[in-house]
């Protein structure tokens, strides 16, 4: 059962370089660009928005709020430019791993405000 998650978790990486492809094609309306440069910069990102050592949260992020995200914006782009996007993914698959530098910089600031504000509640209550 944890291969077949994995091998799932590996195509929707896959579906998901192709979003960010799709993404950057003029046939792709412009809310659905929005919505999928969120859904990419989070889908390819080298650190989780929840961190996969949080027991049971850390995989929800991946296996609910990744494929969700994905399955929308591949409803908000025209099939052509998902076909074409596909195949340009795969092409430049087999060549490496594409990493979100956007998705990353999202995702520590994320963390960085989370901390701020946990240090900020709590020199609150010492202080009084």
């Amino acid at each position: 059962m944890i291969a077949k998650l994995l091998k799932r978790a590996r195509a929707l990486k896959k579906e998901a370089y192709a979003l960010y492809i799709a993404e950057r094609d003029p046939r792709t309306p412009w809310y659905a660009k929005l919505f999928m440069g969120l859904v990419v910069a989070h889908a390819l990102s080298p650190i989780d928005l929840i961190p996969d050592f949080i027991p049971i949260l850390g995989q929800l992020d991946d296996l609910v709020i990744t494929p969700l995200g994905v399955a929308l914006a591949l409803k908000m782009v025209p099939a052509e430019v998902m076909a074409d996007a596909r195949k340009r993914a795969e092409e430049s698959l087999s060549q490496g791993k594409p990493i979100s530098r956007m998705g990353t910089i999202l995702v520590i600031l994320f963390w960085l405000m989370v901390i701020t504000a946990v240090g900020w509640s709590i020199a609150r209550a010492f202080t009084g």
